[in-house]
């Protein structure tokens, strides 16, 4: 039967994917499986359909894979693994429901297998659409071409210079792939002009470049010496790859040199990366002692003996952890599809602890897709470039840009006097624990508006000529996410009597009420901000009543806001208190105008006036003129 359907070439096809060579291995099987149309081919045919999948896995075509597993499936393969692959690839391509049924599926073959519950709580962690960064991603127009670009790095901290490795139609050689069917990736690069834009991408100069596959590139902190990834390629051999290295002069890099990491020849080494203090080198590989798939490690490039060690199970999972980036000597970036991840392969941000060990974090969407996202590198602040396949059916990859914007935090309001009138020219100052100074001269309508940071606590104070200053304080939130806070000052003419709104006595009582309490701790913090004035305080009742016994009230009535203002903390010799009866009534405002419409500005509220109004009109003339007030008598208190 197998010579019948052509089992040479199923051999060929297994031999092509022992050795790598998963693009040539996955047209071989698709050619073997279309032959296997008789029923009694249907066990070889779901045998067929497992193999032919694992190399779309592996092309990164989840789609292709995900039928040809369930195809396997279908034709009664038996091994479990199809389960947990068509699972990966599901969620891969964004069916999460239909995941999880795989991987329970898988489960109930597999019990506890690790794999298959990190893929269900990534599933139901990112099925929240809501669940997102801040983190804008473009793809970029200039660094990608028709086939695979990817693994962006820049060279130094001066950002002005982007290296990637490209299979565009140029690169060096005619020779396809037998691993993706592209041609074999080239080292490019882009620098900036005067003007800060990005120039065509070219290859490098120099020897670097080959008819094999060379990428995924780091640099040491002196810019002389690249680490590279690059294909080793030998006839009937499996392809594997290796770490080299390419030294830099006058502006053209060398041939590069095997980097001999370990004596052993048949696992991978790739995907180096170079700790910003030069001293250790992170790289990928499959090497025994891992923790299952591909791992990260590192190696000490001053004294590289013994010191070879594996980033531990923080980092490493069952599946593949790779494309390792140290932004700094303790933050990691890395690529896993072994943590709970959106599908593929996702970026991750690792922080060292303490302790030594690490805390992972997904760096969530847009950055992370369904598709495999990695091969990042950041730029001046938090911006950069990363690799993505999304939207490719074909699983080519392509160079993305990512970028934070600036948090909008800000904080505006107006300056009013207590008629609730813009105080044009008023100063403004807000001070905050983070060190920062900033002040400003509000607007003609009274308005101001400052840039904040968050998480942070500030004093706002404001002042204007003819009025006493107004101090606030605040703490902007920790969220990020941007924020609009307001805040009014109301300040009190040095120059005509201020109500003090919302303070309330007992009938026909001087004694305070203790809803007053707010009003009167108010006007204490506002003699606090005004340590050098002195002041008058008034009571004023309303035309019911004789003079004499008006006057007795509202003079007690005057005491006790004065004693209560003593008794939390104001000299008592900055305070007179006087009680007025109903001598003073009071003379409508704008604001007063505004509140009751019965009432037109510059009406003066006397006894004449107030019984020439309807009945109803005449209690609410009368609640006006009842009312507490101060007047500023100095300012220049403790100041000789």
């Amino acid at each position: 039967m197998l010579s019948a359907c052509g089992g040479a070439k199923l051999s060929v096809a297994d031999e092509q994917m022992a050795r790598g060579e998963y693009f040539d291995a996955s047209k071989t099987y698709r050619k073997v499986y279309n032959k296997l149309t008789k029923r009694e081919d249907r066990p070889l045919r779901g045998e067929v359909a497992f193999k032919m999948a694992n190399a779309y896995r592996m092309l990164r075509q989840t789609a292709r894979a995900a039928g040809a597993y369930q195809n396997a499936i279908n034709f009664g393969w038996q091994d479990s693994t199809a389960y947990l692959y068509l699972g990966e690839c599901q969620q891969a391509e964004g069916r999460y429901q239909q995941a999880i049924e795989s991987y329970r599926a898988y489960l109930d073959k597999v019990p506890g297998d690790k794999r298959a519950l990190t893929g269900i709580a990534g599933c139901r962690q990112f099925m929240d659409k809501s669940q997102k960064s801040r983190y804008v991603v473009r793809r970029h127009p200039l660094f990608n071409s028709s086939r695979s670009d990817f693994a962006p790095m820049y060279f130094d901290k001066a950002f002005d210079r982007l290296y990637y490795s490209s299979t565009n139609e140029k690169v060096t050689g005619n020779r396809r792939s037998e691993i993706t069917g592209m041609k074999k990736a080239d080292i490019y690069v882009s620098a900036k002009n005067e003007k800060g834009q990005w120039g065509k991408p070219e290859p490098v100069e120099g020897e670097l470049n080959s008819e094999f596959d060379e990428g995924i590139i780091s640099f040491t902190p002196d810019g002389q010496t690249m680490y590279l990834t690059k294909a080793r390629r030998e006839l009937n051999a499996n392809t594997g790859v290796e770490i080299f290295t390419s030294t830099r002069s006058d502006a053209k890099w060398s041939a590069p040199v095997k980097y001999e990491i370990t004596a052993d020849t048949i696992s991978s080494y790739g995907h180096p990366a170079v700790s910003p203090d030069g001293n250790w080198l992170y790289f990928t590989s499959d090497m025994p002692g891992g923790y299952g798939g591909k791992d990260i490690w590192r190696v000490n490039l001053k004294e590289r003996a013994g010191s070879l060690e594996n980033l531990g199970e923080w980092i490493n999972t069952p599946g593949d952890d790779c494309f390792p980036y140290m932004r700094t000597d303790s933050v990691l970036y890395f690529a896993s599809d072994g943590h709970p991840g959106y599908g593929g392969l996702d970026l991750f941000r690792a922080e060292m602890t303490p302790s030594g060990g690490w805390s992972v974090f997904n760096m969530e969407r847009p950055v992370n897709s369904t598709a495999d996202d990695f091969g990042i590198t950041f730029g001046p602040g938090e911006n950069g470039f990363f690799t993505s396949n999304r939207g490719d059916a074909r699983g080519y990859d392509h160079i993305y840009s990512f970028e934070l914007p600036d948090l909008k935090i800000n904080i505006s309001g107006w300056v009013l006097d207590r008629d609730e009138e813009p105080i044009p020219n008023a100063v403004i100052r807000i001070i905050g624990n983070d060190g920062s100074n900033q002040k400003q001269v509000a607007r003609p309508d009274g308005s101001f508006s400052f840039p904040l940071h968050r998480g942070v606590s500030y004093v706002m104070l404001a002042g204007a000529k003819g009025f006493l200053n107004a101090k606030q304080e605040f703490t902007s939130d920790i969220a990020e996410e941007d924020a609009e806070y307001n805040v009014d000052f109301l300040l009190a003419s040095i120059t005509k009597p201020v109500v003090v709104e919302n303070i309330f006595y007992d009938f026909d009582r001087a004694t305070l009420r203790p809803e007053s309490k707010v009003a009167l701790d108010s006007l204490a913090d506002v003699l606090r901000d005004n340590p050098n004035v002195t002041i008058e305080m008034a009571s004023h009742t309303d035309r019911h009543g004789s003079d004499e016994y008006n006057i007795g009230l509202s003079s007690r009535r005057a005491k006790a806001v004065i004693d209560y203002l003593i008794s939390v903390g104001i000299a008592p010799d900055r305070l007179q208190s006087q009680g007025y009866g109903e001598s003073r009534p009071k003379t409508i405002t704008k604001r007063l105008a505004r509140q009751y419409l019965e009432f037109k500005e510059g009406d003066i509220l006397t006894e004449e006036y107030i019984l020439a109004l309807p009945e109803e009109q005449q209690e609410k003339a009368d609640q006006i003129n009842r009312r507490t007030e101060f007047q500023v008598l100095s300012i220049d208190y403790h100041m000789y």
